[in-house]
């Protein structure tokens, strides 16, 4: 049988990109236990609706852990206090009755917010545009299926494909490093045969793409690998500094 809980919300609101926003109060009772993140957002929406107050606007999709866009920084951690979870994917059961949340947008010069917790994240758009592809003709389906890959690669592939690209990497930074994000971008492909032949290009484009749109340097402090919602690992940056020194050297 679900539990209901009490709890207090300190909610992060801005009417706009320009405008000084400020935390606001609420509070919020008999919310199921069982209730995801966003579901209890919903019920406070409901509320303010009631109330004839502005709702508060944030961001999802699909609810299922896949699109990375319910990016929220709560209680001082992106997505918050659960491991391995994007935001849509964390229930009431994780706070306790009576308990303070504070719920905020991505703290990142590059994630300029729209408004309230709404933050604009196209700068990770503008890095794949830069070169997150492959271009060139690899063959039908059979042809590709045909190129033998050891499964170690192509599992350390997946792994870096497992990247939603929702942003938590370079909250967490203290730099406000996209570093994870890329490199996992980077590493999906520079690991198949496939991306072989872009692969200089590619690490120089996107690394160039990053610097111009604002974000910090890698510190390696290992927050990014920490919050990361699908656990993307460390090992990728380290990847993506050799794709790109190997880039440089051939220059």
């Amino acid at each position: 049988m679900s539990k209901s809980i009490n709890i207090k919300l300190r909610v992060w609101r801005q009417a706009s990109p320009k405008a000084k926003g400020a935390f606001e109060n609420y509070e919020l009772n008999n919310v199921p236990t069982d209730s995801s993140f966003l579901e209890m957002i919903d019920m406070l929406n409901e509320q303010l609706i009631a109330e004839r107050k502005e709702p508060v606007t944030f961001d999802h999709d699909c609810r299922e852990g896949i699109c990375g866009m319910c990016s929220l920084y709560i209680n001082g951690h992106p997505h918050g206090p659960d491991q391995e979870v994007t935001t849509c994917q964390l229930h009431m059961r994780k706070f306790h009755d009576g308990e303070t949340i504070t719920i905020e947008p991505w703290r990142s010069r590059a994630f300029p917010v729209i408004k309230d917790l709404m933050v604009d994240r196209q700068a990770y758009d503008k890095i794949m545009q830069a070169g997150g592809y492959v271009s060139v003709n690899t063959g039908g389906v059979p042809d590709a299926n045909a190129i033998p890959i050891a499964k170690p690669i192509a599992d350390e592939a997946m792994d870096a494909a497992s990247c939603i690209g929702c942003g938590a990497c370079a909250a967490a930074c203290k730099n406000g490093s996209a570093m994870l994000f890329v490199a996992a971008k980077v590493s999906q492909l520079a690991l198949l045969p496939q991306g072989k032949i872009e692969a200089a290009k590619r690490a120089k484009a996107m690394v160039a793409k990053m610097d111009e749109l604002g974000f910090g340097n890698c510190t390696n402090t290992g927050a990014c690998a920490a919050e990361c919602p699908k656990s993307v690992s460390l090992t990728h940056i380290a990847r993506l500094n050799r794709e790109y020194l190997c880039a440089k050297f051939k220059d």
